[in-house]
């Protein structure tokens, strides 16, 4: 769908993005990860030919952006749909004349306006604000009228910037379940840019970080979450685990699917025979899976009795 090869951007003599190599499937929820000034906004307006490249290739199924020409450009961007921080919305038109806005510059007939305009509200759950003025709105609301905005001309992708830095995190989970409706109800392919953890975690399937126009990272999000990359620490602080022992090795033990909690670290103690010490372990969620780290200390004479006893029951595992 979306295919980034050595992007390169610049703004006079300062490079903005650095080699980027990204690819964002069909169906994908793809998450730009990253602090404010990583440019990972720019890559997004690159993405829908708002910015220019200077090098590398993006391609938007097959078709080279930059290749482009004024006319083919505004039909390109039709099938991109956008959605940002701020809303964007026009204080002195309804909701309805809000949302049907791309469809009346485009021509649309006044009934099928009309029909979408309505599909869209219902499905974003504002059918009975149809003539609300945006001052009437939630923050929230005001984020589901642009989203439906977003999708009148039936996009095959929808970019959302920082769409919900603005929210507070309870709204901001309903925006994201929406956009996870969206994703699986209508087939869109959603690229999320944000500087959210939690944004990521909640949405996403595959992500990458960005860091001073480099990309540092990519791949699923439970992947980068459990393999803890640098440029992810940087973003999470140091983690209370690499402070290490004077004595003896760390393991961290991962469990993807089946959590059993200290279930584990029991039948590991009681079948190997070797004591260890919780280092730390925790819980978290990625989509609609839960996923567990332990880290257990063990004297170094041990180590290849836990590994091998690990390996045989097929459990993940790495030095910590």
């Amino acid at each position: 769908m979306i295919e980034i090869s050595n992007l390169q951007k610049c703004y006079g003599d300062i490079k903005v993005l650095r080699d980027i190599n990204v690819e964002i499937d069909e169906g994908d929820i793809y998450g730009l990860l990253g602090v404010s000034g990583a440019g990972k906004s720019t890559l997004l307006r690159c993405i829908n030919g708002l910015e220019s490249y200077e090098g590398g290739s993006l391609k938007v199924n097959g078709v080279e952006v930059k290749d482009l020409k004024e006319k083919e450009l505004r039909e390109f961007r039709k099938n991109i749909g956008m959605i940002f921080q701020q809303f964007s919305l026009l204080e002195r038109k309804t909701v309805y004349e809000n949302v049907a806005l791309p469809m009346n510059c485009w021509g649309y007939k006044k009934q099928d306006i009309d029909k979408k305009v309505k599909e869209l509200l219902n499905l974003v759950e504002l059918g009975d604000k149809l003539n609300s003025k945006p001052r009437e709105l939630s923050g929230g609301q005001k984020q589901r009228v642009a989203i439906a905005r977003a999708l009148t001309l039936n996009p095959q992708i929808l970019l959302c910037d920082e769409a919900t830095s603005s929210l507070d995190p309870s709204i901001t989970n309903s925006i994201l379940e929406l956009l996870k409706k969206i994703n699986k109800e209508l087939g869109i392919t959603i690229v999320v840019v944000t500087h959210q953890m939690n944004v990521v975690k909640k949405v996403c399937n595959k992500m990458a970080i960005l860091s001073r126009g480099n990309l540092e990272a990519k791949g699923t999000v439970e992947d980068i979450f459990m393999d803890k990359p640098k440029v992810l620490e940087e973003l999470l602080g140091e983690p209370e685990y690499k402070i290490k022992p004077k004595e003896g090795v760390n393991i961290e033990i991962i469990e993807r699917d089946n959590i059993q909690d200290h279930s584990l670290l029991s039948s590991l103690a009681i079948e190997t025979g070797v004591k260890y010490s919780l280092v730390w372990g925790g819980t978290d969620k990625y989509r609609d899976k839960i996923l567990a780290s332990f880290i257990i200390n063990i004297n170094e004479n041990d180590k290849l009795k836990v590994t091998n006893y690990l390996n045989k029951q097929d459990i993940e595992w790495r030095d910590a």
